[in-house]
Formats: structure tokens, sequence, C-alpha cells
């Protein structure tokens, strides 16, 4: 699923009922959840944190903007934290699934719309920005809001969107797109703040003062200070001294995790904390965390150990919570710590138990139905080829190829993952088009709506089983795979994959196929078809080859 995460802040801190309100216009929007509101009286200045699916957190911002226009009088406001506007700042975050290209172009609509419908100047930055010197906030934002009524007689800053013309109420807001950052703490066994900012000062990307052998500072022809880069791009370091703990730390903000991962940092600094005589005790996340940076250091830490990645993304995770000893000041919740799990509904399909799940399939409601069934055969077909994969690795007879059977128990999880998720998918999909069914039908105009409503919420509902019919077809791929080279005794295995992985096609293309005879689109039609078809084929001849060379060898 497509997660962004919209982190808007806005110069009010100290009222809470304004607060209250800007968060119930962010709760009502359906697929959003609000994570943390971060209320500052000095600054005068709250931060807001709201994950979900790109169009509703779209939405959500632009509601949060508007009330907060509403509410929040920029020329009686007050505060130590540098601002210009209502809302001062609102960045979209790729969390799962998305690109950084995706998000600027959501904060172009959000932006366009704020400018167009509530005549608020709107700068984009970081990512999203029109003009590279635009890029950095602190630039967009110098002079804060008392410089505005210049700033808006000026050609050289106007706004991207919105009017030329200086909003009194409002001031003026910065959207744009950036990555997702991570606040990260590494616990020493020092109290000594000198010698953890020194590995700060090694690790950041700004570094140090170049010095030369006798501790000087060391000058450019001009008389300017030189710095010595640091050994990590996107990393502010500072090291500080928490009286709580009794002990050092290292605090970071990591800017980009996907180019300086938190683990690596890390395994650096307990290299270079082990050179100074200091133990690194363990380490502090901060606020929460993507999935996919969790699973990289679980990933990290098992492939150094030389054991298999191939196994559940939690049992992944609890690696990497260990290996980083991020247990070290408290319990580590992975409920509330790692975006997605925070988010999760806890009524989902997939969290039932097996008697459960058919108990509610077997009722008279239509939903779940054969495409929630469908992902659930791929999701067994991915399970059993890992199984199969990880039975492989580490016996001495299969050495020989327990790099490809790691690779394949690695790619039988992300199989069982991506169907699981579409068991809930596929029933949420019909859910939408039946609320569709529903909307108003009295005027011209309201079936116009309606009618296009059904059309694009049918589409949806067809793509879900026709991404479960993608799913089998890399399901019954890789139970070919270990079929050829996995653990005899577990032979019979490899083949129930490929069988359910049939079975998974056979009935996504049945749900793909009902479906498309409420669609108008002839194009859609023939290309959704057409896909169908051929993916069914593929499917079906590999599975009947996988079963046939089972039946063979045993």
């Amino acid at each position: 699923m497509k997660l962004v995460e919209c982190v808007p802040n806005f110069s009010e801190g100290r009222d809470e009922n304004i607060l209250k309100e800007i968060a119930s216009v962010i709760e009502d929007v359906n697929n959003v959840t609000l994570l943390d509101v971060d209320p500052g009286a000095d600054t005068n200045r709250t931060v807001f944190t709201f994950v979900g699916q790109p169009d509703y957190v779209a939405e959500a911002a632009f509601q949060a903007v508007k009330k907060a226009s509403e509410l929040i009088d920029m020329s009686k406001h007050s505060g130590a934290h540098p601002r210009m506007g209502a809302t001062d700042v609102c960045p979209f975050i790729p969390v799962s699934e998305i690109s950084m290209e995706e998000c600027v172009e959501l904060s172009k609509k959000v932006a366009k719309r704020i400018g167009d419908e509530l005549d608020i100047p709107v700068y984009l930055y970081e990512y999203s920005a029109s003009k590279p010197e635009w890029k950095n906030l602190a630039t967009v934002r110098k002079g804060e809001y008392e410089a505005l009524p210049k700033k808006m007689e000026d050609d050289e800053w106007k706004p991207d969107f919105g009017p030329q013309k200086f909003n009194a109420r409002a001031g003026a807001t910065a959207v744009g797109a950036r990555e997702f950052l991570i606040a990260y703490n590494i616990n020493l066994n020092t109290r000594d703040r000198k010698k953890a900012h020194d590995i700060a000062l090694t690790i950041r990307e700004s570094g140090r003062w170049l010095r030369d052998k006798k501790g000087k500072i060391v000058r450019d022809e001009n008389g300017k200070k030189k710095r010595q880069k640091g050994l990590f791009k996107f990393c502010k370091a500072v090291g500080w001294y928490i009286d709580e703990y009794n002990r050092a730390q290292i605090s970071m903000n990591l800017t980009n995790y996907k180019e300086t991962p938190p683990h690596l940092v890390l395994d650096k600094v307990r290299e270079l904390a082990t050179a100074k005589g200091i133990q690194v005790t363990g380490s502090e996340l901060v606020g929460l965390i993507p999935k996919d940076a969790m699973l990289k250091a679980g990933k990290y830490y098992l492939k150094k150990m030389g054991e298999s990645a191939g196994i559940p993304e939690k049992m992944i995770i609890e690696t990497a919570i260990q290996s980083m000893g991020l247990e070290d000041l408290g319990p580590f919740e992975t409920n509330k710590k790692i975006i997605e799990y925070a988010i999760a509904k806890k009524d989902n399909l997939v969290n039932l138990n097996l008697t459960d799940f058919n108990d509610e399939l077997s009722t008279d409601s239509p939903a779940p139905g054969g495409g929630s069934v469908a992902a659930l055969c791929a999701a067994m077909s991915g399970a059993l080829t890992a199984m199969v994969s990880n039975l492989t690795v580490g016996k001495k007879k299969y050495k020989d190829v327990w790099e490809p059977a790691k690779k394949l128990a690695e790619k039988g999880q992300s199989v069982k993952e991506r169907a699981l998720a579409a068991i809930d998918a596929d029933t949420q999909a019909f859910y939408e088009m039946m609320a569709a069914w529903k909307l108003p039908k009295k005027k011209e105009e309201d079936k116009k709506l309606r009618h296009a409503a059904i059309q694009k919420a049918t589409k949806n509902a067809i793509q879900i089983p026709l991404g479960t019919l993608e799913i089998a077809l890399n399901a019954v791929q890789i139970a070919a795979e270990i079929a050829q080279i996995g653990n005899e005794n577990a032979l019979s295995d490899a083949g129930v994959a490929a069988i359910n992985a049939n079975a998974a096609a056979k009935s996504a293309y049945l749900n793909v196929k009902i479906n498309m005879a409420g669609i108008d689109d002839k194009k859609f039609k023939f290309a959704t078809m057409g896909k169908a078809d051929e993916l069914l084929e593929k499917v079906n001849n590999l599975a009947q080859k996988v079963e046939a060379t089972v039946n063979d060898k045993m």
C-alpha cells in the first residue's frame, strides 16, 4: 500500500482548543491516521504528524491548512521559532511504495489548492523547489512573517502559487517533499560529553574544523576556516550527556535513511568507540521509523551472521531490535514505533485466526469473498516456497545451493507479504464499489457523478485481483526454482506451493472477469482481459510442469 506522511507545523502552541479543531479536521478524513501532536508553548508552534494513502493525506493537509487560516491570526503571533505563516511549513514524506517524485507532485497539487482556494501565498521547497535557492527552507523563510509585505512587492519573491499579495492573517506557507527524518541516539558507557561529541564530529556530514599537527585550525588563503568532512552524508550529530540515563549519547538526525541508514552509522560508531576504549551499550529511536528501515537493518545483521533473511518480517525486525540494542533504555514497542504497524487497522482480515476467517467467509456477507481467498492461496504458496528454501539452507548435502535458496526464501516472504496485503485490499475495493452504487441519483448531475464513481471503483476492484494474478506468477516461478534445487524431503511442499499459486491465479481471474461486465471503457476491457488471459496461461502451464516434476521425483 502506498503510504505518505505529512508533518505540517502550525504557528500555535498554547491554545488547546485551536489545536483540537485542527486535529479534528485531520481525523475526519478517511484512511488517515493522526499519529502525533507535539505542541510547544515557548515556540508557540505545534507539529502534527499524520499518515495515510496519498489522496487522503492531501485532503487532510488542505483541510488542516484551511482550518489554521481561519483560527490563527499571524498579526498577533509571537514565539521563539522562526515562522512566516499560520501553517508555516507542510512537507510530504514517502513512507511505503511511493517515490519522491510522486510526493513532489502531491505537494504541488496541495500547494496549488491552498493558493487558489485560500488566497495564501505558497512557496515550494526541498525536493519540490522551483528555484535552487528555495530548496533550503531557511532561505524561503528569511525575514519571517514580518518581511512578507516587502517580499510581496518584489517579483523575485513571487510565490509559486497563490496571490503575490500580503495576507496579514495567514501569512505565507512553504509546501514541499522531503525524505523521512529518523531521530536516533547511540548510548555510550561513559558520562564524558566531550568523548561523545568527538565521535559525533567524526560521523556527521558537516564534520569538524580542520586542524594541523599542533591542533591549530587550518585556514585558506582568504583566512576562512577549513572543514574536514564527516563520514556520513545526511547525518547531523552532537554529543551530549543525559542526566536521566546517567550516560553520554550521540544524538542524530538522519535525513535520508536510504542513503545513510541507522544500522550502518551504529556499526561505525561501535568501531570508533572501541578505538577510544568506549563501549556502545545500545541505541534509542526517538519517534517513529518506517518498516523498510527496520527490515533493512534486520537483513543486514542476518546476512552478517550468514543466516537466511527469508523469514517472517517480524522476526527480521526482532533481529534488528536485538542487534541495535534498541531496548537498552526501555521496551521497543513495534506496534507504536514502526509507522506501518502503528496505523494498521486492528480489525483487518489478516489479523483473524483461521477459524474466524473461515467463519466470516461462510456468512451471507459478499465480502470477504473469492478475491480474498485467491490472495490467501498466493500467500500460502509464497510461504511454502520460503519454508522449503529455509529447510535447504544449513543442510550440508545442499551446501552448493545455500545462496540461491536464501534468495528464494526472501522472494517467498515477499510474495507472502504482498498477497496478505491483497486479502484486505480486495474486500476494501468491494466495499468502495458498493458505496459508489449507493450515491444519490435523483438529479442528472448526481447520476453523472454516480456513474463516474461506479466506473472508477469497479476498475479498482478489477486491478486488485489482477495484481493477485501477477503475484501468483511470481509465486509459481519461485516454486519451480525451489522444486529443482530444494531439500528432497520437502519436495511435496514445493509441489503444493505451485498448486496453490495456480489456484490463486484461477480464482483471481474469475474475479477480474465477473467485474468486467460493469465497465464501459472498451480499451480498458480489452487490455486488462488480455493481460489476465496471458498471466493465467503462464501460471497454469508452469504449475502443471512443477506438479509433474515433483511427481516424477517422488
